[in-house]
């Protein structure tokens, strides 16, 4: 038996407990189904044999549904670093509720670490797996050569990036930090309606708007259809944030966000 089959079982195995001990009214996770996986709520252990880990699915929107829908039942959930980080962040945002989500807590492996250049690819408590050395965001080739540009270069490289984009809100649809219930993205003084590509605007409001938010998941590169690298542009945007205000997105749910404030606490000088 594989580490992979290996860790599925171990998954198993947490769950049937979490079900059986009455921990948890269900259990969040992946079932494989015909070679096909999603997400799925695993109410019962009869179909606990098919979970599965792989492919990577971002989980933190399907539980902030499950809790909504289900008010009164606490839910156990398989989740990796972004996942937890994820879920951490809708909890300050009072998306979900961390007191009724139960997590088993599964590690990348290094492969799928360098894979997702992933900092910290592991959760808090690691149940399955083993914890590896995660890359900083500036040990990515790419962010490198980035960084390594002028200004001007730069600007040419992201205009040529975003020239792509088809506008079809899969980026913000797919993020788990994105919750707004009126989007800036589809109001026209902000972004001008009916034009493809959007301005290069379009895609750095979103980029601030999340900056304090944005967990590293990848599920808005994930989603685009246009292969367009949002994860890139998000990593500098953390990794600039961890500099100014040497502060992380999705550690603590008591953390705050260096970029909230009141008038009060920091007032508007000068007028």
């Amino acid at each position: 038996m594989g580490i992979q089959e290996d860790q599925i079982r171990e998954v198993q195995e947490i769950a049937g407990r979490l079900l059986l001990d009455k921990q948890v009214a269900a259990v969040v996770g992946l079932f494989s189904n015909h070679g096909h996986v999603g997400p799925h709520l695993f109410s019962s252990v009869d179909d606990l044999p098919g979970l599965a880990l792989e492919p990577r699915y971002p989980l933190a929107l399907d539980c902030r549904t499950l809790l909504s829908n289900f008010p009164k039942d606490r839910l156990g959930v398989v989740v990796r670093g972004c996942d937890e980080r994820a879920l951490i962040e809708m909890a300050k945002l009072q998306q979900v509720d961390m007191e009724r989500l139960v997590f088993i807590g599964v590690a990348c492996s290094d492969d799928q670490a360098r894979q997702c250049a992933c900092e910290k690819p592991y959760p808090r408590q690691i149940d399955v797996g083993e914890k590896v050395d995660g890359l900083s965001p500036l040990d990515d080739k790419k962010v490198q050569e980035l960084i390594e540009q002028d200004m001007d270069a730069r600007l040419v490289f992201w205009q040529q990036e975003f020239s792509r984009c088809i506008k079809c809100y899969g980026c913000r649809n797919a993020c788990p930090v994105c919750i707004c219930d009126e989007c800036l993205l589809e109001e026209t003084c902000w972004v001008e309606g009916g034009q493809i590509p959007p301005h290069t605007s379009f895609h750095l409001i979103r980029t601030f708007h999340i900056a304090d938010k944005c967990v590293g998941c990848g599920a808005c590169e994930a989603a685009c259809p246009m292969e367009i690298p949002l994860t890139i542009l998000n990593k500098l945007m953390r990794e600039k944030l961890k500099e100014l205000f040497h502060y992380e997105p999705g550690m603590e749910v008591s953390q705050r966000s260096p970029l909230i404030t009141t008038l009060e606490e920091a007032p508007i000088r000068g007028l």
